[in-house]
């Protein structure tokens, strides 16, 4: 009984670590940091094989930093990555990019970009988001 207990205390403990590790950071990014917070694809069911369709990845960054590409896993699949189409540096910020969907499926679709930091190119942290290829 008293061992349940403790394995119970001790599991709860390492959830929340795990899940307290997990969180977004708060407060402003650092100097010339681009940090991505969200995928938004306008129209999902619209995704077609083989041909681009919109992704907008939001952000927040310090300025207004060079995004050069935007870089893909399909599932653990890639990186593949492409030039962006377009950068809106409101708050939140929009990287608006048309990746290819290469095979019908559904994936965890991964994303960062590479910007321009401190004068060298940088990827940035990756963010996910779940996408069906009817």
């Amino acid at each position: 009984m008293m061992r349940s207990v403790l394995v119970t205390v001790l599991l709860g403990g390492v959830a929340l670590l795990v899940f307290s590790c997990a969180t977004v950071p708060s407060g402003p990014p650092a100097p010339g940091e681009v940090r991505l917070i969200g995928i938004n694809i306008p129209h999902e069911g619209g995704i077609i094989r083989n041909l681009p369709f919109v992704v907008n990845v939001n952000f927040e960054a310090d300025g207004k930093p060079e995004v050069r590409r935007a870089c893909f896993y399909w599932s653990g699949d890639g990186p593949y990555c492409f030039k962006v189409i377009d950068v809106d540096y409101g708050s939140p910020g929009t990287i608006r990019v048309e990746p290819r969907a290469k095979e019908s499926g559904s994936y965890v679709l991964e994303v960062y970009v590479l910007y321009v930091r401190d004068g060298k190119t940088q990827p940035s942290k990756v963010i996910s988001s779940r996408v069906l290829v009817p």
